[in-house]
């Protein structure tokens, strides 16, 4: 689940390059300040939480090619659905926070055997949501918008246990702020109607999720 789990830390590496690669990074994807990238938002809070991490260094980036363009599909089919940029990449950057923050907590070996068994049904049922997002895209007449919404719920409840002891109402708060939005029915309804106008985006995302799916990211 690379989406999720693919930050690797090394030990006393030498954090001075890290960070002017990161810098460098960053400056590079900002160059067009129009684009929503979540790339450049994955390096923007690596740099941020490592400042935090002294004794840590980071080893590869969070987002992979194909998760990337999953994330600012989702950017550009919220912007449309909102008609509120700022909120769409409020929720996007959300998004990003709890996935470095939970990848960082995993990597260090910081939940207890409860969490651990949390984390792997976590795991599970989100395999089991991008399964079913492609199924619904893929089989005519099948999409359930109540069962969709339930299984994002699901996952949000799965989240808040496993970082319950080690994150802030804050992070809880950013927990909220994206699945509520994705777990609107109104929403989901409108993104699956066949005759809608984001037929062109869900068909992006289930190329997207179809793929992270295959490569077993997810």
């Amino acid at each position: 689940m690379r989406f999720v789990l693919c930050f690797a830390w090394s030990a006393e590496a030498a954090e001075g390059q890290i960070y002017s690669e990161l810098s460098a990074l960053n400056r590079r994807a900002e160059v067009a300040t129009d684009v929503f990238n979540s790339k450049s938002l994955a390096i923007q809070a690596q740099k941020k939480i490592l400042g935090k991490m002294v004794s840590k260094s980071i080893a590869t980036t969070l987002i992979d090619d194909t998760s990337s363009d999953v994330l600012d599909e989702l950017y550009r089919v919220t912007k449309e659905y909102t008609q509120n940029k700022k909120e769409a990449e409020k929720i996007i950057k959300n998004l990003i926070k709890i996935v470095l923050k939970l990848a960082i907590l995993y990597r260090n070996n910081q939940f207890n055997q409860d969490e651990i068994a949390l984390m792997e049904k976590f795991k599970k049922k989100v395999h089991q949501l991008a399964k079913t997002v492609v199924s619904f895209h893929q089989v005519d007449y099948t999409f359930d918008r109540n069962f969709l919404s339930k299984l994002l719920n699901d996952c949000r409840e799965l989240l808040h246990q496993i970082i319950q002891r080690h994150l802030t109402a804050k992070s809880h708060g950013r927990v909220n702020n994206v699945f509520d939005h994705f777990s609107d029915c109104e929403f989901l309804a409108a993104l699956y109607n066949p005759f809608g106008p984001y037929k062109l985006h869900l068909q992006k995302l289930c190329d997207g999720v179809n793929r992270m799916l295959d490569e077993g990211n997810i």
